[in-house]
């Protein structure tokens, strides 16, 4: 019973650590790695960033150690900014460029802009400052600019991407069990493992991406006596498709949907992007955010407007629910104590159908919701025909506004319908006061986003609206 994985090149194998101890306190105070720098500890500041091979992926990607357990190493290869240059002293390309460009000041970001851009060089995209921009969205930098580490990125992607060291080194053995310091840590490989794991622990956390549960580790110091992973359960990480829907695994994250989901519904991916950096994309889950049930999560209202179906599973075998029927109240779901969310299925959109979600934030990036509204409207010759529409941050759970869509539904899609149906919002709501809004401005600001609705669907770059 080992946590089996490869660092900077050498192999590591671990019996005795914490399975829930954070990557970045190993890296830091076991390893001796103090590039890796602890800033905000919440996955938002990017100073802990590291690059690191999944199991089976062959991607390299920028994760934050900050967030990320011991547990979750097993069978990974991974990198940190003391790993890039070769044994002769060399630096690596996006080092090069960083000093080469006046990248850094006081130097504290800097490792993890530099492992972010390493990242973002092994990944086969196209080089533009949009792209750059948003590599290093999840990187603050306080006293540099990131005119100089723009400069810098598009230096150190001007030339051939040599493979990354990360790809030349075998893939360590996962386990299935390991356990130390009075902690299990669990990562079945099936789902029927999952499950079984489920029924003998059903009060255990399941850990998937860690975006969430992971301050438990980072801030609170939690030490749960079982753990159940499940990024390495095979069904949970499939993506299918057909002609009238997309299934997603509830392990799937939304970096690997990303692609598809910007393909069906484009206004969603926008908002994913907003959801948090590279570094939370690459193992924050679907299935993690709409576990969690938290009011103002970013996908379930997104979810819930496309008419989403959960697939659960349990020992009596699986069970399809609404999405819209599975929050029951605040963190309270229809989710047994034996049961697993096992998938998504997120129809496509049909003819006439047009699909927008928009989110309210103090920031642009990496926030927490005030408020998510989406809309899945149906309108054909003019008129509305059928309506969606799921808020979150409104309520308890996300939830549907049955009055508000029951404004537009056989009325003509115009900006009066649009506000008409903006001013059910209260009937349908009644939020709270909290430090992220009013529950004044909620009303408000959802009742706004029929008008941007109407602009967007119509191409309008300004709309009067009359005041009803």
């Amino acid at each position: 019973m080992t946590i089996n994985f490869v660092l900077n090149g050498e192999p590591r194998s671990e019996t005795s650590i914490s399975p829930t101890r954070t990557v970045l306190e190993y890296l830091r105070e076991d390893e001796g790695l103090t590039g890796t720098k602890e800033g905000c500890a919440e996955g938002d500041c990017g100073a802990c960033s590291i690059v690191m091979v999944r199991n089976g992926s062959g991607k390299v990607e920028a994760v934050n150690s900050c967030l990320l357990t011991m547990g979750q190493l097993d069978g990974t290869r991974l990198a940190t900014v003391e790993g890039l240059s070769d044994k002769g002293g060399e630096l690596e390309a996006v080092q090069g460029a960083i000093v080469d460009e006046d990248g850094t000041q006081c130097g504290f970001c800097t490792p993890g802009f530099v492992m972010a851009l390493h990242a973002f060089r092994h990944s086969g995209e196209s080089v533009s400052d949009e792209a750059i921009h948003d590599a290093l969205a999840g990187n603050l930098c306080r006293c540099t600019g990131y005119r100089s580490i723009v400069a810098a990125a598009h230096a150190a992607m001007s030339g051939n991407v040599e493979e990354a060291a990360l790809t030349t080194f075998a893939e360590p053995s996962a386990t299935e069990l390991y356990e130390a310091q009075g902690q299990s840590f669990l990562s079945p490989q099936s789902l029927d493992a999952l499950i079984a794991a489920r029924v003998e622990h059903p009060g255990a956390p399941l850990l998937s991406g860690g975006t969430d549960l992971g301050l438990s580790f980072s801030k609170d110091r939690a030490a749960f006596p079982v753990t159940i992973f499940t990024q390495n359960v095979v069904e949970l990480k499939r993506i299918e498709e057909d002609d009238a829907a997309i299934i997603l695994g509830a392990a799937v994250t939304y970096s690997e949907a990303l692609a598809r989901i910007e393909e069906l519904f484009p206004s969603f991916a926008v908002l994913i992007h907003r959801i948090g950096s590279r570094q939370i994309r690459n193992v924050g889950t679907f299935g993690g955010n709409i576990g969690n049930a938290s009011p103002i999560g970013d996908t379930p209202p997104c979810l819930i407007a496309l008419d989403t179906a959960l697939t659960l599973h349990g020992p009596k075998g699986a069970r399809d629910i609404q999405l819209e029927d599975f929050f029951l109240d605040y963190r309270k779901t229809d989710l047994a104590g034996d049961e697993v969310i096992a998938s998504l299925t997120i129809p496509k959109l049909g003819p006439d159908q047009n699909f927008r979600s928009y989110k309210v934030s103090k920031r642009y990036d990496q926030d927490i919701s005030a408020v998510v509204g989406a809309f899945r409207l149906t309108i054909s010759d003019g008129l509305v025909t059928e309506a969606r529409i799921a808020f979150g941050g409104m309520a308890a759970t996300p939830k549907r506004a049955p009055r508000c869509e029951a404004a537009l539904v056989g009325q003509p899609w115009s900006e009066e319908s649009a506000a008409r149906a903006g001013a059910a919002v209260a009937d349908d709501f009644q939020p709270i006061d909290d430090h992220r809004a009013t529950a004044d401005y909620r009303v408000r600001v959802a009742a706004n986003l029929f008008v941007r609705l109407h602009r967007d669907l119509e191409g309008a770059d300004d709309i009067e609206v009359t005041s009803l």
